[in-house]
């Protein structure tokens, strides 16, 4: 009988510390999503008002929720014409500030990040 009582107790215990609380889930984040990759920018030299096409993987909606330029502190948030899973069109605008900036991007998801790409754009 004591065998029995020791035996139950324990399953129950096992059983109740393997349920997670709903404050012990994660969030569910959507299926897996590609990491966007910027390859090429046409041109690589602009002016205020400009647009310049970057091409590249997983540059879809459903990945890049914004595109910025980037110099240290100093982010600027570019419009986007035009967005495919390869190709962006984005144009300048007017208040960046003449120098060398690298292109970012702000994933989408519940967690989005700011990737910064390898592809540098020089404002004149």
């Amino acid at each position: 009988m004591l065998k029995s009582l020791v035996i139950a107790l324990f399953t129950l215990t096992v059983l109740l510390a393997g349920t997670p609380g709903t404050a012990d889930k994660p969030a569910k984040d959507e299926k897996w999503k590609p990491t966007p990759i910027m390859r090429t920018v046409v041109p690589d030299e602009a002016k205020v008002g400009d647009t310049v096409t970057v091409t590249g993987e997983s540059l879809s909606k459903a990945n890049v929720a914004e595109v910025y330029l980037t110099k240290g502190e100093d982010n600027y948030k570019l419009q986007v014409i035009s967005q495919t899973d390869t190709e962006l069109v984005v144009k300048i605008p007017a208040k960046v500030k003449e120098g060398r900036l690298r292109l970012m991007v702000l994933t989408t998801g519940l967690e989005p990040q700011f990737l910064e790409q390898p592809l540098i754009v020089e404002i004149k």
